[in-house]
C-alpha cells in the first residue's frame, strides 16, 4: 500500500474500532488533532521531548511506536487528515 492508503485505512480503523468519528473530532478544539500528529512525526524525527511537552491529551493516550516509526507515522498522518477533514466541515457550515 502506498503512503496514502495507509494513512486512510488507519484514519478508518480510528473510527471503526476507537469510536473517533467526525462527532468525536468536532468537539476537540481547534488544531489539537493536528498537534497531536505532529507529535508523533516529531518523535519519529528524533525530538522526543518536544512530542511529549505538545501533546494535547492526558499522557494516557500518548502510544507512540518506537520500534516502528512507518506506523507511528501512518497514525500522524491519519490525525492530521482528521483535522483537515474537520476544517472542510467547519467551512460547509459557513
Amino acid at each position: 500500500m502506498t503512503g496514502t492508503e495507509l494513512i486512510a485505512k488507519e484514519r478508518q480503523r480510528q473510527i471503526e474500532e476507537e469510536g473517533w468519528d467526525t462527532q468525536y473530532d468536532d468537539g476537540h478544539p481547534a488544531g489539537d488533532l493536528a498537534v497531536a500528529g505532529a507529535c508523533y512525526a516529531f518523535d519519529v524525527a528524533g525530538f522526543v521531548l518536544i512530542a511529549k511537552d505538545c501533546w494535547p491529551w492526558g499522557k494516557e493516550w500518548w502510544k507512540p511506536t518506537p520500534n516502528d516509526s512507518m506506523r507511528q507515522l501512518v497514525k500522524a498522518g491519519a490525525l492530521i487528515a482528521a483535522e483537515i477533514d474537520k476544517l472542510q466541515r467547519q467551512r460547509g457550515s459557513k
